[in-house]
């Protein structure tokens, strides 16, 4: 048997109680909620860039597009801009 099998359990002296365990993964669960608003607040950005870049990109895109990537990138970046700020705050 390979160690990688191998499954330690803690002794009765060292389980959590239940109480424990609950902060713990209450704990974990406010951190991963931390990492989404992060990962989102980025994805947001990276649309505000890229609207930016197709709004700037002139006659090789069609006025229509870049008038709404324009209008987007202002948009999205502003909301990136305001989840920041609550999650600063939080």
């Amino acid at each position: 048997m390979s160690a990688s099998h191998l499954v330690v359990f803690p002794s009765s002296a060292e389980r959590e109680s239940p109480a424990e365990r609950i902060r713990r993964l209450q704990d974990e669960a406010k951190a991963l909620a931390h990492e989404h608003l992060e990962l989102l607040t980025s994805t947001l950005n990276e649309a505000a860039r890229l609207a930016g870049e197709i709004s700037a990109g002139g006659e090789l895109y069609p006025v229509g597009a870049r008038e709404f990537a324009k209008r987007l990138s202002e948009e999205v970046a502003r909301h990136a801009f305001t989840l920041t700020g609550i999650i600063e705050r939080a």
